[in-house]
């Protein structure tokens, strides 16, 4: 196993009901660097994303098969702690969902599930995480305003915050840009650069661009497998399959 690997895959595939939406995915992702996973809709994206933290464990009719290592540990074995991993590894979804509570209270929300009561330690991990979001200096002064008063890029950021607040190992992100205008993209992008210092971050950007723009390691699936990957800029710029220049070029998708 690669020792700079923060999470390995082997041999996973998933079923909804009877439509294998993974098969057969072997992958590695390093630790603090941003992989992007991208490919047309249909993918399979959204479903590996979900697997990685176990979302399907309640889904009626979905069935999970392979290993999926998390620091050489199989988070799917029958004695993961599945709260504890879902506090290692955050989920951010494409739809801010803000909490109809104050802003600050929606940072910490997590934190007081946890049992953190604290206020000095609440306030703390709240401005670390809005700093780490870079949403502190636009909220600093109304932390006690509702979080439906936030703009649709701070109420991203605000979701991204409440995620970091519990101190992930690692941040998925499916499409969190895709409503989103371009000012409050690039503040999300830079606040990733900064994040990867600290955790592994893998992103299923909204646009090819995107992934182009942010990524350390570029994945193209199609119609649940894995079609390239590696460095983003060998494969932005001299991709080994066909199917890989022909999406990337506008061809289809």
């Amino acid at each position: 196993m690669d020792g700079q690997a923060k999470i390995v895959i082997r041999g996973l595939r998933v079923w909804y009901q009877k439509k294998e939406a993974i098969q057969g995915l072997d992958l590695s992702i390093p630790a603090h660097s941003i992989t992007a996973l991208f490919g047309p809709a249909g993918s399979g994206i959204t479903t590996l994303l979900r697997s990685l933290n176990r979302l399907f464990d309640l889904t009626p009719g979905v069935r999970v098969e392979g290993e999926i290592l998390l620091d050489g540990k199989n988070i799917y074995h029958p004695d993961t702690d599945i709260s504890a991993l879902r506090r290692r590894l955050g989920m951010v979804f494409d739809v801010p969902a803000p909490l109809p509570m104050s802003i600050f209270e929606n940072v910490v929300y997590g934190l007081r599930l946890t049992g953190m009561k604290r206020k000095s330690d609440l306030t703390q991990a709240a401005e670390e995480a809005l700093v780490m979001a870079a949403l502190w200096d636009d909220v600093k002064d109304r932390l006690s305003l509702s979080a439906s008063s936030l703009s649709g890029g701070q109420q991203q950021r605000l979701c991204i915050a409440r995620v970091l607040a519990l101190k992930p190992e690692v941040i998925l992100l499916d499409r969190p840009c895709s409503g989103l205008d371009p000012i409050s993209t690039a503040k999300i992008e830079d606040s990733l650069f900064r994040l990867k210092e600290h955790l592994t971050v893998i992103i299923a950007p909204h646009t090819v661009q995107q992934a182009g723009r942010i990524s350390d390691k570029a994945v193209f699936m199609l119609m649940g497998r894995l079609v390239e990957e590696g460095p983003t800029r060998d494969i932005f710029t001299n991709p080994k399959d066909q199917r890989t220049s022909d999406y990337l070029s506008g061809r289809f998708g």
